[in-house]
Parts: structure tokens; C-alpha cells; sequence
């Protein structure tokens, strides 16, 4: 595991835009493990301008996101495909119809996880991105998820929900109850993985995750076990490391 210890935020989005940029440079064909949330939305932000200035393309890229809510529609501004295609997919020369979500309306949530489940092996990711959870929880991976675990619909915790109500008019109520996610073994099975976290809310999930015992009580310590992976934090996040 490598970590590296940035000064703030915009540092921060540099490098993951720069280590995000550099895997599509090396392999345009590539599949990355894209995330949601505050974290990385510097980095779709640079990673949009070297599109726009000819420095990079992601026509040939495929992209498989972690996880959504249950409930949401891919239209609903609160949905993570919305987020998407908001933040990155509209503003970049992707083809849509190489961005893959989870379906948070699906008929069978059941169905739905085991079809994403079977995307996810059939299309390897040179790079997963990642968020971690003020919880420890990666993707919506809560404290107990088996380490081996495949797509899933989970029930959020409550910590979780209060640390996304910002998102929903700051109001915890609106926030769904409920998510399909990359499962642990999954996300394990990328080629790399970058987790980018930022801010001191975030300082004692990061720390455990890499000192801390390996445990479904902190699922992002099971990190510390794949053969290829980076942190890349800011000081206020690296703060108790």
C-alpha cells in the first residue's frame, strides 16, 4: 500500500486526476472503477478539462460505477447516474453506452445485483476509484460485509445516511434507506485501486483502514492486502496516520 500525503483538497484532485489520466494515456481501452460523493469531484473536474483541451479521450473507455441508491430513477437529480453524467459523462467524450450503474429500479433487486455482478467479471478494471466512508465502508460496503462479498443491496447505516443528507437539501430523511454495491471481493479484484479522502471527518476511517486490524468492522482495511494500491489523502485526513 502507498500512501501519499497531500496538502488540501485541490492538491489532492491533481494527483487522481493525473493517476486517473495516466491509465487511459497507457491503455485507451481501458475499464475504470468509477466513484460518487464529494471526493472525487475535483477530479472528474480536471479530468474534464484534459478532455476538452485534446489532452486526453475516453472514447474508447469503459466505465463501471460502484454503486446507487434504490428508489432512483436515472433521471432523478439525486441519483448517482445523474451525478454522473453531471459531473463527468456530459462533458467528456465517452460513449454512454459504455458507462455502466447499477439499475436502482429494477424489477429484481436480486436480478439487478446478479446481472451487475457478472458485468463487473466480464469487464476487468485497470483502476478502481475510491471514497471511503467516515464508517470505514467502501463502495456502500457497511462495517460487516464480508471481505468477499459480490454485488449486493444493502441496508445504510445510519451514519452513512446522516454523512450523504447533504445531498438531499441536508435534510437525512430524504436520503434512501437502501443501495446495490460492488461487493468487497469485487472491488479487490481491480488491477489498481486509488482511494482518494479529504478533510479531518475522514481522518480515523483512514487510519484504520491502513493501521488497523484487517476486518469487515472497517472494510476499507481490507486495502491493505491488494497488491496494488494507493492512497492519496490531505493532511487533515492523514492527520492520526
Amino acid at each position: 500500500m502507498k500512501i501519499t500525503v497531500v496538502q488540501n483538497y485541490a492538491e489532492l484532485s491533481a494527483a487522481a486526476a493525473e493517476y486517473i489520466a495516466a491509465v487511459v494515456a497507457d491503455r485507451p481501452n481501458a475499464t475504470l472503477g468509477l466513484a460518487t460523493g464529494n471526493s472525487p469531484l475535483g477530479c472528474y473536474k480536471l479530468l474534464c478539462e484534459y478532455c476538452a483541451h485534446g489532452d486526453i479521450s475516453f472514447a474508447h473507455v469503459t466505465t463501471l460505477n460502484l454503486d446507487e441508491y434504490v428508489g432512483l430513477t436515472a433521471d432523478n437529480a439525486d441519483s448517482y447516474a445523474y451525478f454522473m453524467r453531471k459531473n463527468l459523462f456530459d462533458n467528456i467524450d465517452i460513449d454512454p453506452r459504455n458507462t455502466h450503474i447499477p439499475n436502482g429500479v429494477a424489477p429484481s433487486l436480486q436480478q439487478e445485483c446478479a446481472r451487475y455482478a457478472r458485468l463487473v467479471g466480464a469487464l476487468p478494471r485497470a483502476v478502481q476509484l475510491l471514497g471511503i466512508g467516515v464508517n470505514g465502508h467502501i463502495g456502500f460496503n457497511e462495517p460487516g460485509t464480508p471481505l468477499n462479498s459480490v454485488t449486493h443491496a444493502v441496508q445504510l447505516s445510519y451514519d452513512t445516511i446522516c454523512a450523504n443528507a447533504a445531498h438531499f437539501g441536508g435534510s437525512a430523511t430524504r436520503v434512501p434507506t437502501r443501495a446495490i454495491t460492488m461487493g468487497i471481493g469485487e472491488i479487490m479484484s481491480a488491477e489498481r485501486i486509488l482511494l482518494i479522502a479529504s478533510g479531518g471527518a475522514k481522518a480515523q476511517a483512514v487510519k484504520d483502514a491502513v493501521r488497523g486490524d484487517i476486518s469487515p468492522l472497517c472494510p476499507a482495511s481490507v486495502l491493505q492486502t491488494h497488491a496494488d494500491c494507493t492512497f492519496i489523502v490531505d493532511e487533515q485526513a492523514a492527520s492520526l496516520l
